[in-house]
């Protein structure tokens, strides 16, 4: 299947903000401005007739970004590695943000900001639940308070996240909108 020129645009917004949010160094991103790939599942659900593209580009956004991280991880640039244990956790969340996109009107703005709302909260919920109830180097009661807790001490991810998606939302959203306005139409890809 050719891809569009409007399928090109998406692609590369997708592959260019995953690869360049990797290259600044965790230890000097702003703390404020999480992480793409929640925004980046959101808009290819969204904009994707094809569900095999839908939920491939997310995917590749973060192994793209993951190996890049493990790159200057192994070469001492950051501190933090691209992979570790628990991945596989990530990615099967991404695919399940990039299902909500599916629900996502690109056109509409309170779509997307409901899906910028629902997205990170799905996340937020759902990776909390799954670390307190494993049993790796995170250690909380597994008991509603300890449940609660870990929930409180994930707060500070979930802000981000929250506001990070945001920002990625409205330039992924926003470009593709843009393009879109200028070209005949702005159907779905």
């Amino acid at each position: 299947m050719p891809f569009s020129r409007k399928d090109l645009l998406a692609i590369v917004l997708v592959v260019v903000i995953a690869a360049l949010y990797r290259v600044i160094p965790y230890e000097t991103r702003p703390a404020w401005l999480g992480a793409p790939q929640i925004a980046i599942a959101l808009f290819a659900g969204s904009i994707f007739r094809s569900k095999k593209w839908a939920f491939a580009l997310p995917l590749f956004s973060m192994l793209i970004s993951d190996l890049l991280m493990q790159v200057l991880f192994a070469a001492g640039a950051t501190s933090y590695p691209g992979f570790y244990s628990g991945q596989l956790l990530n990615y099967l969340l991404i695919v399940g943000i990039t299902v909500v996109g599916f629900f996502i009107n690109s056109r509409s703005v309170s779509q997307v900001l409901g899906g910028v709302v629902a997205g990170p909260t799905v996340y937020f919920i759902l990776s909390n639940f799954a670390v307190w109830a494993g049993n790796g180097g995170y250690q909380r009661a597994k008991t509603v308070a300890g449940l609660m807790q870990c929930y409180a001490d994930g707060l500070p991810f979930y802000y981000t996240s929250l506001l990070g998606t945001a920002i990625f939302a409205i330039v992924l959203f926003g470009a593709y909108q843009l393009v879109s306005v200028k070209q005949l139409g702005g159907s779905k890809a």
